[in-house]
């Protein structure tokens, strides 16, 4: 069973593009990549950036939050709360009654769940919902990381607040260029073409709360 983060997006990401009926060409096609470099992100050998992440979930219909898997599980995957043991409750697990309703969400610093991107970027899930149009996590940016390495704005759905724990960085959302430094905060509409870049020496840390509605199905990227 994989175990590194690189190669659980990937599984986790073939399985959705599976059960939503879209060949891997077709997805390809509909991101202007080629097939083959869709295949290395599904085969654990390469990295999307936040930018693709982002556009694979609106094409495949389904929140971010839903390409994090657990111990190579699908992130619905759960214990019942009135069955579990102590020693599953310390450990970093979902807890869902029988109807999937989320009572308690506990996950230990040493074993949260990450996407790691292509620049080095690393999303480490907090907590989870019921709520999968949530997005609870850390983010780091290592020095010289950027949301797309071709320095292209994001634009998705949703509404961003973010937190920086440690170092600095350079969020540009429309016209505006802002430096978050540690202790400061943030929030802002998703739809507004935005880029994160550290710019800095040392990785940044920030605690990043992400609120949006996912795409239909049938919705495609044009």
């Amino acid at each position: 069973m994989a175990t590194d983060p690189v190669e659980l997006l990937g599984s986790r990401l073939k399985e959705v593009r599976s059960a939503a009926n879209l060949s891997l060409r077709e997805v390809a096609r509909q991101l202007n990549v080629s097939p083959s470099f869709v295949s290395q992100i599904e085969n654990g050998k390469s990295q999307p950036s936040v930018g693709t992440l982002y556009q694979l979930a609106q094409l495949l219909g389904v929140p971010v939050d839903q390409l994090f898997a657990v111990n190579g599980k699908k992130i619905d995957d759960g214990i019942n709360l009135e069955t579990a043991t102590r020693d599953a409750l310390h450990s970093p697990t979902e807890i869902w009654n029988e109807v999937k309703k989320a009572t308690i969400s506990t996950v230990t610093p040493h074993a949260r769940n990450k996407i790691v991107m292509e620049t080095g970027v690393e999303w480490q899930r907090l907590a989870s919902t019921i709520d999968h149009n949530v997005n609870f996590m850390e983010i780091v940016y290592p020095a010289g990381s950027a949301s797309n390495s071709t320095g292209e704005s994001l634009v998705h759905s949703g509404y961003e607040y973010g937190y920086a724990l440690e170092g600095e960085i350079e969020i540009t959302i429309g016209d505006a260029v802002l430096n978050l430094s540690k202790g400061h905060s943030i929030g802002f509409d998703s739809t507004i073409p935005h880029m994160l870049r550290n710019v800095g020496s040392t990785d940044f840390h920030g605690i990043w709360f992400v609120h949006g509605c996912p795409p239909d199905k049938g919705q495609k990227r044009k």
